[in-house]
């Protein structure tokens, strides 16, 4: 297992591997919102290569084991995040569950699947941060249900401010194993990137309505 400083480039090198992540900053995507971006990530390709999705796993674990040794419970954000909070908790040895968006409409109506009884203390894992709003809202459903958040960890950040500071706000911290920073680092060592491009995708993370405009 890599050293924890490692992590970040690593992980972004294979999401790049497996263009689970890719950087267009000529040709952008549009997001559903409308918003352009240099920047396109679909983290559920990593469940389909057993290598990286243990690496991602292991790496989690080495946070969790570092930072946050009196976590009593992993919880996964459905849907993305609900297989790699499964290999973390097996690798743990701990209790898991999952959060769903909102809660179901039949049933006994849960919003989390599994126990997570009070005081619990509990790491939420995601597998992508970009607002921030989705995931926040879990970790906030683990505290409605008696539990003790005591951080979200995802795979990927876009480093967006609103994120940073909407979980700021609410007193709980955010981390995230890989970033759009080291990515754009990793990007241009292995020339997926050029060095002209670095500028736009900088001016994007600090102002993503801007892009393409």
């Amino acid at each position: 297992m890599s050293q924890l400083t490692e992590i970040p480039e690593v992980i972004a090198k294979y999401l790049l591997q497996i263009e689970a992540v890719a950087l267009s900053p000529k040709e952008p995507f549009t997001w559903t919102s409308g918003i352009k971006s240099p920047i396109y990530c679909d983290n559920r390709l990593t469940m389909s290569y057993p290598e990286i999705r243990d690496y991602i796993a292991e790496s989690f674990a080495a946070v969790i084991r570092e930072q946050y040794p009196d976590v009593e419970v992993i919880a996964g954000t459905a849907t993305a995040g609900i297989p790699h909070a499964a290999w973390v908790a097996q690798k743990l040895n701990l209790p898991m569950a999952y959060i769903r968006d909102k809660a179901k409409g039949h049933g006994k109506q849960n919003q989390i699947e599994g126990l997570i009884s009070a005081n619990q203390k509990v790491v939420v894992i995601e597998d992508l941060i970009s607002t921030g709003g989705s995931s926040l809202k879990a970790a906030l459903a683990v505290k409605e249900a008696g539990g003790l958040p005591l951080a979200v960890l995802a795979i990927f950040s876009y480093q967006l401010d609103q994120a940073v500071t909407a979980f700021s706000e609410a007193g709980i911290p955010l981390q995230s194993l890989s970033n759009y920073g080291a990515l754009m680092d990793v990007a241009l060592e292995l020339g997926k990137i050029e060095a002209e491009d670095i500028e736009s995708l900088k001016a994007w993370r600090v102002d993503p309505t801007s892009f393409g405009v």
